[in-house]
């Protein structure tokens, strides 16, 4: 295979899954550069999810080749696989799943120990990435004290911490209100463009590539591009999106503890 284009991260051709004899992608196609962000839209059932599966390769596809930085994806055993979504991916779901066990600033910090990094090294990227989404004063304590909307920012804080290459969200802001929505997504977008982070976001609600205006937020919306999906099919191509969000201002959110 030729080299990528300069910039070029994650690569799909004639992308297909099926469940059984059920379709949920049929041909997809797409390329994402370092530091895009790309909306993925579409009604529920129309295979957003099962596209970021494949995309992150949680799920091997039935037909077609994906290739991240230039090297397949697609024929990786399920070892190689994992092994690459712990060095170059994050994962953002629509509830968070953080280890009960341990505190808001151990969850955060899991990633870079994970990779090897140093305590205290770790210690304090999660303290810059739990500062920068409101819930630094929340750091000793456990997921059980905190409220879902704080629950969702440390597990934003803790795809992010380690600077991964690609960062796939699948629906990060379901079920939050619309100002913890705003705000997730400006940090998803400051991310990127801070950080050189791709970021693939999923979800049903259109309006949400238009959060940074229906937050009273100045700048414009989230996404660089945007890709609707229909019954697994895509029903327009990659569009172009509006101008670069700016970076979030700097907040503080006081640790309330749900009862």
């Amino acid at each position: 295979m030729a080299a990528p284009p300069d910039g070029e991260v994650l690569r799909a051709h004639g992308l297909h899954h099926a469940y059984g004899p059920t379709p949920a992608l049929w041909d997809i196609g797409l390329h994402l550069r370092e530091g895009e962000v790309l909306a993925v839209t579409g009604p529920r059932g129309s295979g957003k999810s099962t596209l970021l599966h494949c995309l992150s390769g949680r799920l091997r596809p039935t037909g077609g080749e994906i290739f991240f930085r230039g090297k397949p994806l697609h024929s990786l055993g399920r070892g190689a696989r994992e092994r690459l979504r712990l060095r170059h991916f994050g994962w953002i779901d629509s509830s968070p799943r953080l280890v009960p066990e341990l505190t808001v600033r151990e969850n955060t910090a899991l990633p870079l120990l994970l990779h090897g990094a140093g305590h205290r090294a770790a210690r304090k990227a999660a303290h810059e990435w739990l500062d920068r989404l409101g819930v630094a004063s929340c750091a000793r304590h456990r997921p059980a004290d905190l409220a879902q909307d704080q629950r969702q920012r440390v597990a934003v804080a803790r795809a992010l911490v380690h600077s991964p290459a690609v960062l796939f969200a699948d629906e990060p802001t379901a079920p939050l209100h619309r100002s913890d929505r705003a705000q997730i997504l400006r940090t998803l977008a400051a991310a990127a463009r801070s950080h050189r982070i791709t970021v693939v976001l999923t979800t049903h609600d259109l309006a949400l590539t238009h959060a940074a205006r229906t937050a009273d937020v100045t700048g414009a919306a989230l996404a660089d591009r945007r890709m609707a999906l229909d019954d697994g099919r895509r029903v327009r191509g990659l569009s172009p999106g509006p101008a670069p969000l700016p970076a979030p201002g700097e907040g503080e959110a006081a640790c309330s503890l749900s009862v």
